[in-house]
């Protein structure tokens, strides 16, 4: 059963009494019921079944915060907590959230910032409720995975402007997740329940881009039998993705530009504008200032994205490999095969110019090939397999004698080989074919 906003009753956790009832006074003022202890194991004592939310520090004598998060969810599985920490703590704060942690928030934060992510942690617990209960059908979406350092600050960035109404353009390299960036957006905010809608804009002929964008009326064109709703008016409320961006032609650009500056829109082949309140997220895969420089892309349309964000490429955090390797094969149903030491230590070493599209490809084609339990560097394709070392074959007397007298010549000729090839009676091809046999190179 739903409750009211009065009958949330949230219990805090901090050995600190003034920050226990600073949070106190900040949630007591959005109508939630707020009890604190300054002791997890008095918290325990005295019992978590009735409250609907914990806020915990992490660092607490006698039980600290992972303890204490353990203990409440073999009691209350279900119960969400958010951890509380002091900037610098990043691994502990890992842990916890590997541990069932909802959310964390750093110290010092602000009273409206606690208020937000108690909201979004609340709207994300009746949501989970909803859905076992099948009151409604909630859509699993992909999610980012990965725990290192930059991930950590890049699911902050996300954070911090998912709920807000601001155009967000993201860059980054192919595979990076750029997509899924746009859907965390759509996701973590308060327009979750609204459509989002993507269409890729490199994709579609410009013709046909700017119908499914802007839509149109019955007769704007030959074969306009009915009249069609465009993507933007159909997400009203909601998220339009557009990726590729930079595939947009100029006019489209402008036309789009328009939009965002009075969020109106007028379908083709119509008189009539409608007002549509949407939030605009697009990506891009290319560096959308050398594209506007070199007059691709239109400046005063890069400048209509008020936040940009950068998808970090997998080289960047390559610790979160083993982790990406895991997730894949449970996904998929392979969670008893693991990679040797040597096996991963290749995934590790390698470059990943895909990204982490070009892994999930990688691994998928391996488990393929190779059905072992126990995957070995000679299972993995060979662009992950080191080049193998081939020794050079002994020459016989005559051939070193060759190999000097040629490397003699080209040396006298500053490795010029129509005269070397003169001199040694020989043509180029011949001196070309000796020249790679002893891998002989000019200084």
């Amino acid at each position: 059963m739903d409750k009211n906003l009065g009958e949330i009753r949230i219990l805090v956790v901090d050995d600190d009494a003034v920050a226990c009832e600073f949070l106190q006074e900040a949630l007591h003022i959005s109508g939630y019921e707020v009890d604190y202890f300054t002791s997890a194991k008095e918290a325990l004592n005295r019992g978590i079944l009735e409250y609907d939310l914990l806020l915990s520090d992490i660092r607490m004598p006698e039980m600290d915060g992972l303890e204490f998060l353990r203990q409440v969810h073999n009691a209350r599985p279900e119960l969400p907590v958010i951890l509380m920490t002091a900037f610098g703590s990043l691994d502990t704060t890992m842990e916890a959230l590997r541990e069932g942690a909802w959310d964390y928030i750093s110290k010092p934060f602000s009273p409206e910032e606690i208020r937000k992510m108690v909201r979004k942690v609340l709207d994300v617990r009746k949501l989970k409720q909803l859905r076992r209960q099948g009151r409604g059908e909630m859509r699993q979406e992909p999610q980012f995975i990965g725990s290192s350092a930059v991930m950590v600050d890049f699911y902050k960035q996300i954070a911090r402007v998912a709920d807000s109404s601001a155009s967000v353009l993201i860059s980054g390299e192919s595979g990076t997740g750029k997509e899924l960036t746009a859907i965390s957006l759509h996701q973590l905010s308060a327009r979750r329940a609204k459509p989002f809608l993507a269409v890729n804009c490199g994709a579609i002929p410009e013709t046909l881009l700017e119908s499914e964008l802007f839509g149109f009326e019955r007769g704007a064109f030959t074969g306009a039998d009915h009249a069609h709703i465009g993507l933007l008016e159909a997400a009203q409320d909601g998220t339009v993705f557009l990726d590729e961006i930079t595939e947009m032609s100029p006019a489209l650009q402008g036309k789009l530009l328009r939009f965002m500056q009075s969020g109106e829109i007028r379908r083709l082949g119509g008189h009539d504008t409608k007002h549509v309140a949407i939030r605009v997220v697009a990506a891009a895969n290319r560096d959308v200032e050398k594209e506007a420089d070199a007059g691709r892309f239109r400046f005063d349309l890069l400048f209509r994205f008020v936040v940009h964000l950068q998808t970090p490429p997998l080289r960047a955090h390559k610790e979160d490999i083993p982790q990406l390797i895991e997730s894949f094969l449970k996904k998929w149903g392979y969670a008893s095969v693991r990679l040797s030491d040597e096996a991963l230590g290749l995934f590790m070493v390698y470059k990943w110019p895909g990204n982490v599209r070009e892994l999930e490809n990688v691994l998928r084609q391996t488990l393929l090939l190779s059905p072992f339990a126990l995957i070995m560097p000679e299972n993995l394709p060979e662009k992950l397999r080191p080049t193998p070392f081939v020794e050079q074959p002994l020459l016989s007397p005559l051939e070193k004698a060759e190999k000097q007298q040629i490397l003699e010549i080209m040396e006298s000729t500053t490795w010029n080989q129509s005269r070397a090839a003169q001199l040694l009676g020989i043509d180029r091809k011949t001196l070309h074919s000796r020249i790679r046999r002893y891998n002989l190179t000019g200084k």
